[in-house]
């Protein structure tokens, strides 16, 4: 193994450049932009040691003739049948944002870190396993089996243009792939086993409009909504905290059951910027909420369904005139992997003999492409390993650190090596 993780040592500045490169195309989701530049890229890095294909997920959320959503997937067969071990990393990243001290797209190199939107999450691990790929290829090129790496989209607004539609269509399937290994930024030393669930829902508050100097002849919405946030606040939230899992979710305050409000919207629309025109005195007849409930495997959907339904009926029965609807907008099963499954056990040694130490095994709080190879794919074979801090993912001077990616590289050509070829 010595040659293969002198070989990575020997791409260093590959690996930086590679990196560099990504971070300078732009593949901003929302609106997806770029999206079959950066495949275009890949094709030419990969085309040498891979037969490439470009998937264009026509019809799915967002796509249009301005940003159709382009995948790529790219696959090498080897000299002998075989296993196959695929590498999954997400080409889309979230707007920049303000507050940054370098260029968000510039892929400064400082200090021994890349900085750039997406550079922790994800095109960091991202090009590591490239240049675990490519170095294990050029030190063993008649090794067993089958590698492929895919370069998908949307997985910032749920996948549904990416992974989601590669499962269905069999990309995933037990009988194809046996292996995933997707390089979110967990940490080198950790390999992340699975997620909470998520179910965000619209909630909506029904009043009836009136003069607002005589508000006692109409029903505000917003007052009904004031009660069912008093609600969650003061019986939800407190109830929630009590429900804690065996998931290894991180960081710890994340291994219970959690509810966000994401927005509230009542009554008039704002006004245009640089109106300088009064609203009219109206009573609201509609209030908005929108909820995001992350929760644990102990706990099924239906029972979390359930707790939201009874909320309002509570409310419902000590409010006059409180009508509500409740509208399912995302729901994700919680996913976990075994840590003794075929593609931990290889990553764990693989990091014992890199880092010199066991890893953490580890749940994420919120949840990634692995919900996709679960359930669409019924592969369960799957787990996420990458470098990266995850704390860093959607800030400004978003960062990765050039010697993790390179650890990371190494781990994961070791593991490549072990699914592949069997233990050295």
């Amino acid at each position: 193994m010595e040659r293969l993780l002198a070989a990575i040592d020997a791409r260093r500045d590959a690996l930086i450049s590679l990196t560099q490169d990504l971070i300078r195309i732009p593949t901003v989701n929302p609106p997806g932009e770029n999206y079959r530049d950066i495949c275009d890229y890949f094709a030419r890095r990969l085309g040498p040691r891979f037969e490439i294909s470009l998937l264009h997920a026509e019809g799915t959320p967002g796509d249009s003739p301005r940003y159709p959503r382009w995948n790529i997937l790219a696959r090498r067969e080897g000299a002998r049948p075989g296993q196959c071990v695929h590498f999954n990393s997400h080409t889309d990243v979230v707007e920049a944002g303000q507050g940054w001290t370098h260029d968000p797209f510039g892929g400064a190199l400082v200090g021994g870190r890349i900085y750039g939107r997406g550079t922790c999450d994800m095109k960091g691990g991202l090009a590591a396993s490239i240049i675990a790929a490519e170095a294990f290829i050029d030190t063993f090129p008649d090794h067993d089996g089958a590698i492929e790496i895919s370069g998908t989209v949307d997985e910032e607004s749920g996948g549904y243009g990416g992974v989601a539609w590669m499962a269905e269509r069999g990309y995933f399937s037990p009988g194809r792939v046996q292996h995933v290994i997707i390089p979110e930024p967990l940490h080198k030393d950790r390999v992340c086993l699975g997620h909470r669930g998520v179910w965000w829902a619209e909630i909506e508050t029904k009043g009836r409009i009136a003069h607002g100097s005589m508000p006692f002849l109409g029903t505000c919405a917003l007052r009904h909504m004031g009660a069912v946030m008093g609600e969650i606040e003061h019986r939800l939230i407190p109830a929630l905290s009590n429900k804690t899992t065996a998931m290894p979710v991180v960081p710890e305050a994340a291994r219970q059951s959690t509810i966000n409000i994401n927005s509230v919207h009542g009554g008039q629309p704002e006004p245009e910027p640089g109106s300088t025109g009064l609203p009219s005195p109206c009573v609201p007849d509609s209030a908005r909420m929108i909820i995001d409930r992350r929760f644990i495997m102990e706990e099924s959907l239906a029972e979390v369904k359930a707790e939201i339904t009874d909320l309002l009926e509570r409310v419902a029965h000590s409010r006059e005139d409180f009508r509500y609807s409740v509208r399912d907008l995302f729901e994700v099963l919680p996913s976990m992997t075994e840590p003794d499954s075929p593609v931990s056990t290889a990553l764990t040694k693989a990091i014992g003999t890199v880092l010199g130490r066991a890893p953490e095994y580890v749940a994420s709080p919120g949840t990634y492409d692995q919900k996709h190879i679960d359930r669409i794919g019924r592969l369960k074979n799957c787990v996420a390993y990458g470098p990266g801090l995850l704390e860093l993912a959607h800030q400004p001077d978003e960062y990765v650190e050039v010697d993790d990616m390179l650890d990371s590289a190494k781990v994961m050509a070791l593991a490549l090596h072990d699914l592949l070829n069997g233990p050295a």
